[in-house]
Protein backbone atom coordinates (compact mmCIF):
# COMPACT_ATOMS: atom_id res chain seq x y z
CA UNK A 1 0.00 0.00 0.00
CA UNK A 2 1.69 2.93 -1.02
CA UNK A 3 1.85 6.24 0.99
CA UNK A 4 -0.59 7.88 -1.39
CA UNK A 5 -3.25 5.60 -0.89
CA UNK A 6 -2.54 5.24 3.25
CA UNK A 7 -3.41 9.17 3.46
CA UNK A 8 -6.57 9.10 1.08
CA UNK A 9 -8.14 6.06 3.57
CA UNK A 10 -7.32 4.47 7.03
CA UNK A 11 -8.10 1.01 6.37
CA UNK A 12 -11.25 -0.58 4.36
CA UNK A 13 -13.82 -2.53 6.77
CA UNK A 14 -16.17 -4.16 4.72
CA UNK A 15 -20.25 -5.09 6.17
CA UNK A 16 -22.36 -7.68 5.52
CA UNK A 17 -26.07 -7.11 6.72
CA UNK A 18 -28.74 -9.99 6.08
CA UNK A 19 -31.03 -9.21 3.88
CA UNK A 20 -34.23 -7.66 5.56
CA UNK A 21 -35.16 -3.68 6.28
CA UNK A 22 -34.24 -3.21 9.50
CA UNK A 23 -31.14 -4.92 9.39
CA UNK A 24 -30.11 -2.70 6.43
CA UNK A 25 -30.98 -0.08 8.37
CA UNK A 26 -28.67 -0.76 11.12
CA UNK A 27 -25.88 -1.53 9.14
CA UNK A 28 -26.22 1.93 7.31
CA UNK A 29 -26.63 3.75 10.77
CA UNK A 30 -23.51 1.90 12.07
CA UNK A 31 -21.14 2.67 8.75
CA UNK A 32 -22.28 6.42 9.38
CA UNK A 33 -21.55 6.27 12.84
CA UNK A 34 -17.59 4.86 12.23
CA UNK A 35 -17.12 7.65 9.45
CA UNK A 36 -18.12 10.07 11.75
CA UNK A 37 -15.66 8.85 13.89
CA UNK A 38 -13.15 7.90 11.51
CA UNK A 39 -13.47 10.03 7.90
CA UNK A 40 -10.79 8.35 6.40
CA UNK A 41 -12.22 4.83 7.00
CA UNK A 42 -13.42 3.07 3.93
CA UNK A 43 -16.58 1.42 4.12
CA UNK A 44 -18.23 -0.79 1.53
CA UNK A 45 -21.67 -2.42 2.27
CA UNK A 46 -22.55 -5.89 0.44
CA UNK A 47 -25.49 -7.34 -0.75
CA UNK A 48 -27.64 -8.67 -4.06
CA UNK A 49 -28.18 -6.74 -6.26
CA UNK A 50 -31.87 -5.53 -5.83
CA UNK A 51 -30.63 -4.84 -2.78
CA UNK A 52 -28.37 -2.39 -3.86
CA UNK A 53 -30.27 -0.61 -5.87
CA UNK A 54 -32.55 -0.41 -3.29
CA UNK A 55 -29.29 0.91 -0.43
CA UNK A 56 -28.12 3.07 -3.37
CA UNK A 57 -31.63 5.48 -3.86
CA UNK A 58 -30.85 5.44 0.31
CA UNK A 59 -27.62 6.72 0.59
CA UNK A 60 -28.02 9.08 -2.22
CA UNK A 61 -31.03 10.60 0.08
CA UNK A 62 -28.90 11.52 3.01
CA UNK A 63 -26.33 13.23 4.03
CA UNK A 64 -23.38 10.20 3.90
CA UNK A 65 -20.39 10.23 4.30
CA UNK A 66 -18.46 9.71 0.49
CA UNK A 67 -16.53 7.36 1.62
CA UNK A 68 -19.33 4.32 2.32
CA UNK A 69 -19.93 2.23 -0.46
CA UNK A 70 -21.91 -0.34 -2.41
CA UNK A 71 -21.19 -3.61 -3.70
CA UNK A 72 -23.15 -6.54 -4.94
CA UNK A 73 -22.91 -9.91 -5.32
CA UNK A 74 -25.04 -12.46 -7.48
CA UNK A 75 -28.20 -14.21 -6.00
CA UNK A 76 -31.15 -16.39 -7.80
CA UNK A 77 -33.68 -16.95 -5.30
CA UNK A 78 -35.69 -19.10 -8.28
CA UNK A 79 -32.64 -21.39 -7.60
CA UNK A 80 -33.88 -21.92 -4.65
CA UNK A 81 -37.42 -22.71 -4.66
CA UNK A 82 -38.51 -18.85 -3.28
CA UNK A 83 -40.55 -16.25 -5.56
CA UNK A 84 -38.49 -14.25 -8.63
CA UNK A 85 -36.77 -11.15 -7.41
CA UNK A 86 -37.40 -12.27 -3.11
CA UNK A 87 -33.86 -10.94 -2.12
CA UNK A 88 -35.26 -9.63 0.67
CA UNK A 89 -37.18 -11.64 4.18
CA UNK A 90 -39.27 -8.34 3.69
CA UNK A 91 -40.93 -9.62 0.63
CA UNK A 92 -41.62 -13.14 1.73
CA UNK A 93 -44.56 -14.64 3.70
CA UNK A 94 -43.54 -16.52 6.94
CA UNK A 95 -43.63 -20.29 5.48
CA UNK A 96 -40.79 -19.35 3.22
CA UNK A 97 -38.61 -17.88 5.81
CA UNK A 98 -36.80 -20.27 6.91
CA UNK A 99 -35.80 -21.54 3.00
CA UNK A 100 -34.70 -18.27 2.98
CA UNK A 101 -32.08 -18.52 5.60
CA UNK A 102 -30.79 -21.70 3.96
CA UNK A 103 -30.40 -19.85 0.68
CA UNK A 104 -27.74 -17.38 2.01
CA UNK A 105 -25.38 -20.15 3.23
CA UNK A 106 -25.20 -20.51 -1.15
CA UNK A 107 -24.09 -16.82 -0.98
CA UNK A 108 -20.56 -18.00 0.50
CA UNK A 109 -18.73 -18.67 -3.03
CA UNK A 110 -19.46 -15.56 -4.39
CA UNK A 111 -18.81 -13.38 -0.74
CA UNK A 112 -15.35 -15.19 -0.97
CA UNK A 113 -14.59 -14.22 -4.54
CA UNK A 114 -15.27 -10.49 -3.67
CA UNK A 115 -13.23 -10.16 -0.61
CA UNK A 116 -10.63 -11.76 -3.00
CA UNK A 117 -11.17 -9.28 -5.22
CA UNK A 118 -11.12 -6.43 -3.60
CA UNK A 119 -7.29 -7.52 -1.76
CA UNK A 120 -5.68 -7.45 -5.18
CA UNK A 121 -8.01 -4.53 -5.71
CA UNK A 122 -6.72 -2.75 -2.78
CA UNK A 123 -3.70 -4.42 -2.60
CA UNK A 124 -3.91 -4.63 1.43
CA UNK A 125 -6.38 -6.88 3.58
CA UNK A 126 -9.50 -5.40 4.93
CA UNK A 127 -9.42 -3.91 8.43
CA UNK A 128 -12.42 -6.38 9.43
CA UNK A 129 -15.28 -7.87 7.99
CA UNK A 130 -18.61 -6.87 9.78
CA UNK A 131 -20.97 -9.63 9.52
CA UNK A 132 -24.77 -10.32 10.62
CA UNK A 133 -26.90 -13.04 12.27
CA UNK A 134 -27.25 -15.89 10.08
CA UNK A 135 -24.27 -15.18 8.11
CA UNK A 136 -21.67 -16.96 10.53
CA UNK A 137 -19.65 -18.28 7.14
CA UNK A 138 -17.89 -15.23 7.30
CA UNK A 139 -15.48 -16.23 10.26
CA UNK A 140 -14.15 -18.88 7.78
CA UNK A 141 -13.73 -16.41 4.83
CA UNK A 142 -12.30 -13.85 7.55
CA UNK A 143 -9.76 -16.88 8.95
CA UNK A 144 -8.61 -17.71 5.41
CA UNK A 145 -7.37 -14.27 4.02
CA UNK A 146 -6.16 -13.57 7.71
CA UNK A 147 -8.56 -10.37 8.98
CA UNK A 148 -10.61 -9.90 12.02
CA UNK A 149 -14.20 -10.40 11.99
CA UNK A 150 -17.32 -9.06 14.27
CA UNK A 151 -20.37 -10.35 14.57
CA UNK A 152 -23.21 -7.08 14.59
CA UNK A 153 -26.08 -7.68 16.84
CA UNK A 154 -28.81 -5.61 18.03
CA UNK A 155 -29.41 -5.66 21.84
CA UNK A 156 -27.72 -7.76 23.98
CA UNK A 157 -30.68 -9.23 25.86
CA UNK A 158 -32.40 -10.52 22.44
CA UNK A 159 -29.26 -12.34 21.26
CA UNK A 160 -28.17 -14.13 24.69
CA UNK A 161 -31.87 -15.14 24.64
CA UNK A 162 -31.65 -16.61 21.31
CA UNK A 163 -28.09 -18.04 21.22
CA UNK A 164 -29.08 -19.83 24.58
CA UNK A 165 -32.72 -20.79 23.55
CA UNK A 166 -30.93 -22.14 20.24
CA UNK A 167 -28.01 -24.28 21.81
CA UNK A 168 -30.42 -25.79 24.45
CA UNK A 169 -33.54 -25.87 23.13
CA UNK A 170 -34.99 -25.81 26.92
CA UNK A 171 -38.68 -25.87 25.98
CA UNK A 172 -37.98 -29.69 25.03
CA UNK A 173 -38.06 -32.54 27.36
CA UNK A 174 -35.61 -34.26 24.61
CA UNK A 175 -34.83 -34.87 21.20
CA UNK A 176 -36.96 -37.69 20.24
CA UNK A 177 -40.01 -36.51 22.07
CA UNK A 178 -42.25 -33.92 20.61
CA UNK A 179 -43.64 -33.08 24.32
CA UNK A 180 -42.80 -29.61 24.56
CA UNK A 181 -42.56 -27.65 27.94
CA UNK A 182 -45.37 -25.05 28.39
CA UNK A 183 -43.44 -22.86 30.85
CA UNK A 184 -39.37 -23.21 31.57
CA UNK A 185 -36.35 -21.90 32.10
CA UNK A 186 -33.50 -19.93 29.88
CA UNK A 187 -30.14 -21.26 30.65
CA UNK A 188 -27.42 -19.04 31.44
CA UNK A 189 -30.02 -16.34 32.30
CA UNK A 190 -31.07 -15.84 36.28
CA UNK A 191 -33.12 -18.25 37.77
CA UNK A 192 -35.50 -16.14 37.76
CA UNK A 193 -36.10 -15.55 34.10
CA UNK A 194 -38.58 -17.72 32.50
CA UNK A 195 -39.97 -18.07 28.78
CA UNK A 196 -43.26 -19.53 27.51
CA UNK A 197 -44.47 -21.00 24.26
CA UNK A 198 -46.06 -18.44 23.06
CA UNK A 199 -42.75 -16.40 22.84
CA UNK A 200 -41.44 -18.92 20.67
CA UNK A 201 -41.85 -18.52 16.89
CA UNK A 202 -43.31 -21.91 15.63
CA UNK A 203 -40.22 -22.18 13.58
CA UNK A 204 -38.02 -22.57 16.80
CA UNK A 205 -40.98 -23.82 18.81
CA UNK A 206 -41.26 -27.21 17.07
CA UNK A 207 -37.35 -27.43 16.31
CA UNK A 208 -34.65 -29.59 18.38
CA UNK A 209 -30.89 -30.41 18.24
CA UNK A 210 -31.66 -32.74 15.16
CA UNK A 211 -34.03 -30.82 13.83
CA UNK A 212 -32.50 -28.88 10.03
CA UNK A 213 -33.66 -25.63 11.37
CA UNK A 214 -31.98 -26.81 14.77
CA UNK A 215 -28.94 -27.44 13.24
CA UNK A 216 -28.56 -24.55 10.89
CA UNK A 217 -28.63 -22.36 13.64
CA UNK A 218 -26.24 -24.21 16.42
CA UNK A 219 -23.89 -23.86 13.32
CA UNK A 220 -24.25 -20.10 12.78
CA UNK A 221 -24.56 -19.68 16.65
CA UNK A 222 -20.82 -21.48 16.93
CA UNK A 223 -19.78 -19.79 13.88
CA UNK A 224 -20.48 -16.37 15.24
CA UNK A 225 -19.00 -17.40 18.89
CA UNK A 226 -15.79 -17.92 17.13
CA UNK A 227 -15.42 -14.39 15.52
CA UNK A 228 -13.07 -12.23 16.68
CA UNK A 229 -15.81 -9.77 18.84
CA UNK A 230 -19.37 -8.43 18.88
CA UNK A 231 -20.93 -5.44 18.01
CA UNK A 232 -24.09 -4.50 19.65
CA UNK A 233 -26.36 -1.69 18.83
CA UNK A 234 -27.34 -0.94 22.25
CA UNK A 235 -26.18 0.77 25.48
CA UNK A 236 -23.73 -0.35 28.13
CA UNK A 237 -26.03 1.34 30.90
CA UNK A 238 -29.41 0.02 29.83
CA UNK A 239 -28.36 -3.71 28.54
CA UNK A 240 -26.78 -5.20 31.64
CA UNK A 241 -28.18 -8.62 31.90
CA UNK A 242 -27.95 -9.60 28.19
CA UNK A 243 -24.16 -8.34 27.99
CA UNK A 244 -22.85 -10.06 30.79
CA UNK A 245 -24.24 -13.19 29.51
CA UNK A 246 -23.17 -12.78 25.76
CA UNK A 247 -19.38 -11.75 27.22
CA UNK A 248 -19.34 -15.05 29.12
CA UNK A 249 -20.64 -16.84 25.91
CA UNK A 250 -17.65 -14.81 23.81
CA UNK A 251 -15.26 -15.70 26.95
CA UNK A 252 -11.93 -13.55 26.28
CA UNK A 253 -13.38 -11.46 23.23
CA UNK A 254 -14.58 -8.09 23.64
CA UNK A 255 -18.21 -7.09 23.07
CA UNK A 256 -19.01 -3.59 22.30
CA UNK A 257 -21.99 -1.79 22.40
CA UNK A 258 -22.18 1.47 19.96
CA UNK A 259 -26.20 1.96 20.15
CA UNK A 260 -28.22 3.49 19.79
CA UNK A 261 -27.41 3.87 16.02
CA UNK A 262 -30.47 6.85 15.78
CA UNK A 263 -29.92 10.03 13.99
CA UNK A 264 -28.27 12.72 15.85
CA UNK A 265 -31.33 14.79 16.16
CA UNK A 266 -33.50 11.97 17.68
CA UNK A 267 -30.74 11.92 20.51
CA UNK A 268 -31.04 15.46 21.11
CA UNK A 269 -35.09 14.85 20.81
CA UNK A 270 -36.01 14.57 23.90
CA UNK A 271 -34.21 17.61 25.41
CA UNK A 272 -35.98 18.95 22.85
CA UNK A 273 -39.04 17.93 24.07
CA UNK A 274 -38.30 19.18 27.53
CA UNK A 275 -37.93 22.49 26.28
CA UNK A 276 -40.98 22.36 24.15
CA UNK A 277 -39.39 22.31 20.88
CA UNK A 278 -40.95 20.84 17.69
CA UNK A 279 -38.15 18.67 15.81
CA UNK A 280 -38.80 18.48 12.26
CA UNK A 281 -35.82 16.84 10.37
CA UNK A 282 -38.21 15.31 7.63
CA UNK A 283 -36.69 12.09 5.73
CA UNK A 284 -37.16 10.29 2.39
CA UNK A 285 -36.26 7.18 3.04
CA UNK A 286 -39.86 6.29 2.68
CA UNK A 287 -43.22 7.02 0.96
CA UNK A 288 -45.16 8.63 3.52
CA UNK A 289 -48.87 7.98 3.72
CA UNK A 290 -49.59 11.47 5.52
CA UNK A 291 -47.09 14.27 4.61
CA UNK A 292 -45.21 14.71 8.14
CA UNK A 293 -46.06 18.91 8.06
CA UNK A 294 -49.68 17.82 8.27
CA UNK A 295 -48.89 14.86 10.94
CA UNK A 296 -46.89 17.72 13.01
CA UNK A 297 -49.68 19.88 12.76
CA UNK A 298 -52.27 17.75 13.82
CA UNK A 299 -49.60 16.55 17.06
CA UNK A 300 -49.28 20.67 17.90
CA UNK A 301 -53.06 20.84 18.69
CA UNK A 302 -52.79 17.64 21.40
CA UNK A 303 -51.55 18.11 24.85
CA UNK A 304 -48.11 17.10 25.87
CA UNK A 305 -47.90 13.08 26.46
CA UNK A 306 -51.48 12.61 25.58
CA UNK A 307 -51.04 10.54 22.19
CA UNK A 308 -50.76 7.44 21.42
CA UNK A 309 -48.47 6.14 18.40
CA UNK A 310 -49.36 3.06 16.63
CA UNK A 311 -46.87 0.71 14.48
CA UNK A 312 -46.06 -2.45 14.11
CA UNK A 313 -43.09 -2.56 11.77
CA UNK A 314 -42.39 -2.63 8.43
CA UNK A 315 -42.47 -6.31 7.86
CA UNK A 316 -45.22 -7.55 9.91
CA UNK A 317 -48.85 -6.84 11.00
CA UNK A 318 -51.92 -8.16 12.91
CA UNK A 319 -54.78 -10.40 11.93
CA UNK A 320 -57.94 -8.56 10.62
CA UNK A 321 -60.38 -10.14 14.23
CA UNK A 322 -57.59 -8.36 16.35
CA UNK A 323 -57.36 -5.24 14.22
CA UNK A 324 -61.23 -4.95 15.03
CA UNK A 325 -60.75 -5.08 18.89
CA UNK A 326 -57.34 -3.01 18.51
CA UNK A 327 -60.13 -0.14 17.15
CA UNK A 328 -63.09 -0.31 19.13
CA UNK A 329 -60.76 -0.51 21.81
CA UNK A 330 -58.91 2.74 21.09
CA UNK A 331 -62.18 4.25 20.68
CA UNK A 332 -63.25 2.97 24.35
CA UNK A 333 -60.24 4.66 25.67
CA UNK A 334 -61.32 8.02 24.57
CA UNK A 335 -57.21 8.48 23.76
CA UNK A 336 -56.56 10.82 20.68
CA UNK A 337 -54.08 8.25 18.78
CA UNK A 338 -51.84 8.05 15.04
CA UNK A 339 -52.25 4.19 14.17
CA UNK A 340 -50.25 3.47 11.09
CA UNK A 341 -52.57 0.94 9.24
CA UNK A 342 -51.26 -1.93 7.26
CA UNK A 343 -53.72 -4.62 5.53
CA UNK A 344 -53.91 -7.42 8.24
CA UNK A 345 -51.77 -10.75 8.06
CA UNK A 346 -53.09 -13.05 5.47
CA UNK A 347 -53.67 -10.57 2.76
CA UNK A 348 -51.24 -8.79 0.31
CA UNK A 349 -49.12 -6.07 2.66
CA UNK A 350 -48.90 -3.86 -0.50
CA UNK A 351 -52.75 -3.78 -1.55
CA UNK A 352 -54.64 -0.73 -0.44
CA UNK A 353 -56.12 -0.81 2.97
CA UNK A 354 -59.93 -1.31 3.24
CA UNK A 355 -62.11 0.26 5.91
CA UNK A 356 -64.00 -2.92 6.20
CA UNK A 357 -60.98 -4.37 7.99
CA UNK A 358 -62.08 -1.52 11.08
CA UNK A 359 -65.21 -0.74 12.53
CA UNK A 360 -68.03 0.26 10.64
CA UNK A 361 -67.64 3.76 10.71
CA UNK A 362 -64.60 4.25 12.82
CA UNK A 363 -62.98 6.24 9.98
CA UNK A 364 -65.87 8.33 9.71
CA UNK A 365 -65.95 9.03 13.42
CA UNK A 366 -62.04 9.27 13.59
CA UNK A 367 -62.04 11.77 11.13
CA UNK A 368 -64.77 14.04 12.17
CA UNK A 369 -63.78 14.40 16.12
CA UNK A 370 -59.94 14.39 15.31
CA UNK A 371 -59.29 12.06 17.86
CA UNK A 372 -57.45 9.62 15.60
CA UNK A 373 -54.89 10.25 12.86
CA UNK A 374 -55.43 7.10 10.60
CA UNK A 375 -51.82 6.94 8.47
CA UNK A 376 -51.88 4.18 5.47
CA UNK A 377 -48.25 2.63 4.93
CA UNK A 378 -45.68 4.55 6.34
CA UNK A 379 -45.71 7.38 9.14
CA UNK A 380 -42.89 9.88 9.92
CA UNK A 381 -42.12 7.21 13.33
CA UNK A 382 -38.92 9.58 14.39
CA UNK A 383 -40.77 12.67 14.28
CA UNK A 384 -43.87 11.59 16.14
CA UNK A 385 -41.98 9.89 19.33
CA UNK A 386 -39.84 13.73 19.26
CA UNK A 387 -43.12 15.23 19.28
CA UNK A 388 -44.12 16.38 23.05
CA UNK A 389 -47.51 15.32 22.37
CA UNK A 390 -46.77 11.69 21.87
CA UNK A 391 -46.86 9.83 25.18
CA UNK A 392 -46.92 5.79 24.88
CA UNK A 393 -45.86 3.63 21.71
CA UNK A 394 -47.93 0.75 21.37
CA UNK A 395 -45.06 -1.16 19.17
CA UNK A 396 -44.30 -4.91 17.52
CA UNK A 397 -40.87 -4.39 19.79
CA UNK A 398 -38.34 -4.44 17.33
CA UNK A 399 -34.98 -3.51 18.71
CA UNK A 400 -34.73 0.11 16.22
CA UNK A 401 -38.34 0.88 17.31
CA UNK A 402 -37.91 0.52 20.69
CA UNK A 403 -34.69 2.46 20.82
CA UNK A 404 -36.08 5.13 19.28
CA UNK A 405 -38.93 5.23 21.88
CA UNK A 406 -36.92 5.20 24.78
CA UNK A 407 -34.54 7.76 23.50
CA UNK A 408 -37.81 10.12 23.96
CA UNK A 409 -38.40 8.79 27.53
CA UNK A 410 -41.68 7.24 25.77
CA UNK A 411 -42.61 3.80 27.15
CA UNK A 412 -44.70 1.57 25.43
CA UNK A 413 -47.21 -0.89 25.19
CA UNK A 414 -45.79 -3.98 23.87
CA UNK A 415 -47.19 -6.58 21.41
CA UNK A 416 -44.74 -8.46 19.54
CA UNK A 417 -44.99 -10.64 16.97
CA UNK A 418 -41.94 -12.33 15.73
CA UNK A 419 -38.45 -13.67 16.16
CA UNK A 420 -36.78 -11.64 18.75
CA UNK A 421 -39.14 -9.26 19.40
CA UNK A 422 -40.69 -11.40 22.15
CA UNK A 423 -37.43 -11.18 23.79
CA UNK A 424 -37.20 -7.49 23.83
CA UNK A 425 -40.95 -6.92 24.89
CA UNK A 426 -39.94 -9.11 27.93
CA UNK A 427 -36.67 -7.04 28.70
CA UNK A 428 -38.53 -3.67 28.37
CA UNK A 429 -41.62 -5.10 30.93
CA UNK A 430 -39.38 -7.13 33.18
CA UNK A 431 -35.72 -5.72 33.34
CA UNK A 432 -36.30 -1.92 32.40
CA UNK A 433 -40.21 -1.39 34.03
CA UNK A 434 -41.27 0.91 30.92
CA UNK A 435 -43.54 -1.38 28.77
CA UNK A 436 -47.15 -3.71 29.28
CA UNK A 437 -47.29 -6.52 27.29
CA UNK A 438 -50.82 -6.17 25.61
CA UNK A 439 -50.55 -8.73 23.06
CA UNK A 440 -49.08 -11.62 21.76
CA UNK A 441 -49.00 -12.24 18.50
CA UNK A 442 -51.87 -13.58 16.81
CA UNK A 443 -52.04 -16.57 19.26
CA UNK A 444 -53.07 -14.81 22.66
CA UNK A 445 -57.19 -13.90 22.87
CA UNK A 446 -57.80 -10.10 22.57
CA UNK A 447 -61.06 -8.12 23.08
CA UNK A 448 -61.68 -4.03 23.34
CA UNK A 449 -61.96 -4.09 26.94
CA UNK A 450 -58.30 -5.69 27.22
CA UNK A 451 -57.12 -2.78 24.93
CA UNK A 452 -59.23 -0.12 26.64
CA UNK A 453 -57.64 -1.67 30.11
CA UNK A 454 -53.55 -1.30 29.01
CA UNK A 455 -54.12 2.17 27.40
CA UNK A 456 -55.76 3.30 30.53
CA UNK A 457 -53.34 1.33 32.56
CA UNK A 458 -49.82 2.78 30.95
CA UNK A 459 -51.07 6.62 30.47
CA UNK A 460 -53.74 7.23 33.47
CA UNK A 461 -52.36 5.31 36.20
CA UNK A 462 -49.67 5.79 39.02
CA UNK A 463 -48.08 2.77 37.16
CA UNK A 464 -47.79 4.65 34.06
CA UNK A 465 -46.72 7.38 36.03
CA UNK A 466 -43.74 5.54 37.11
CA UNK A 467 -43.05 3.68 33.83
CA UNK A 468 -42.57 7.00 32.70
CA UNK A 469 -40.71 7.90 35.18
CA UNK A 470 -38.26 5.31 34.19
CA UNK A 471 -38.09 6.31 30.33
CA UNK A 472 -37.11 9.08 31.12
CA UNK A 473 -33.90 8.31 33.00
CA UNK A 474 -33.25 5.75 30.15
CA UNK A 475 -33.54 8.68 27.84
CA UNK A 476 -30.96 10.57 29.64
CA UNK A 477 -28.10 7.18 29.81
CA UNK A 478 -28.96 6.61 26.09
CA UNK A 479 -28.42 10.53 25.04
CA UNK A 480 -25.43 10.42 27.49
CA UNK A 481 -24.10 7.29 26.03
CA UNK A 482 -23.56 9.07 22.68
CA UNK A 483 -21.64 12.47 23.88
CA UNK A 484 -18.75 13.83 24.20
CA UNK A 485 -18.74 16.28 27.14
CA UNK A 486 -17.32 18.10 29.75
CA UNK A 487 -17.56 17.13 33.58
CA UNK A 488 -17.69 18.92 36.42
CA UNK A 489 -14.09 19.25 36.90
CA UNK A 490 -13.54 20.31 33.71
CA UNK A 491 -12.43 17.01 32.11
CA UNK A 492 -13.11 15.80 28.79
CA UNK A 493 -15.20 12.64 28.71
CA UNK A 494 -16.88 10.51 26.26
CA UNK A 495 -20.16 8.34 26.27
CA UNK A 496 -19.86 4.95 27.16
CA UNK A 497 -21.24 4.17 23.38
CA UNK A 498 -18.30 6.42 21.64
CA UNK A 499 -15.70 4.50 24.08
CA UNK A 500 -16.96 1.66 22.38
CA UNK A 501 -16.19 2.35 19.20
CA UNK A 502 -12.49 3.98 19.42
CA UNK A 503 -11.79 1.04 21.07
CA UNK A 504 -13.30 -1.05 18.48
CA UNK A 505 -11.27 0.90 15.61
CA UNK A 506 -8.49 1.06 17.66
CA UNK A 507 -8.09 -2.71 17.78
CA UNK A 508 -8.41 -3.00 14.40
CA UNK A 509 -5.96 -0.74 13.48
CA UNK A 510 -3.99 -2.12 15.71
CA UNK A 511 -3.64 -5.48 13.94
CA UNK A 512 -3.53 -3.40 10.24
CA UNK A 513 -0.24 -1.50 12.14
CA UNK A 514 0.73 -4.78 13.11
CA UNK A 515 0.39 -6.61 10.14
CA UNK A 516 2.15 -3.77 7.60
CA UNK A 517 5.13 -4.23 10.01
CA UNK A 518 5.67 -8.12 9.91
CA UNK A 519 4.87 -7.48 5.65
CA UNK A 520 7.45 -5.37 6.13
CA UNK A 521 10.24 -7.11 8.02
CA UNK A 522 9.28 -10.57 5.77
Amino acid sequence: MSTQQQQQHDGHIIMFPFMAHGHFTRFIALAKFISQRKPNTKITIVSTPLNVKHLQSTLQTSETNSNIGLAEIPFSSADHGLPTNSESLDSLPPKLIPTFFYALETLKPSFDNFITETIRTDKHLPSCIIFDLFLGWVTDTAKRVGTFSFCFLDAGYGAAMYFSICLHFPHRTNDDSNELIEEFYVPEFPDTCRLYLSQLIPMLRYSSKESAFGKFAQRHISLMLKSDGMLCNSVEEIDVVGLKILRNLMESKRVWTVGPLLPSYLLLGHQNKNNGSVVTHFRKEKEFGISPESCIEWLNHQKPSSVLYISFGSQFTISAPKMMELALGLEKSGKNFIWVLKPPSGFDSKSEFKSEWLPEGFVERMNETQKGLLVKKWAPQLEILCHRSTGVFLSHCGWNSVLESLSQGVPIIGWPLFAEQHYNSKMIQEEMRVSVELARGDETELCSEDVKKVIEQVMDSSKGEEMRKKATVIAEKIGTAMREYTDEAGGHQKGSSIRSVDEFFATVTSKRVADAQERAIG
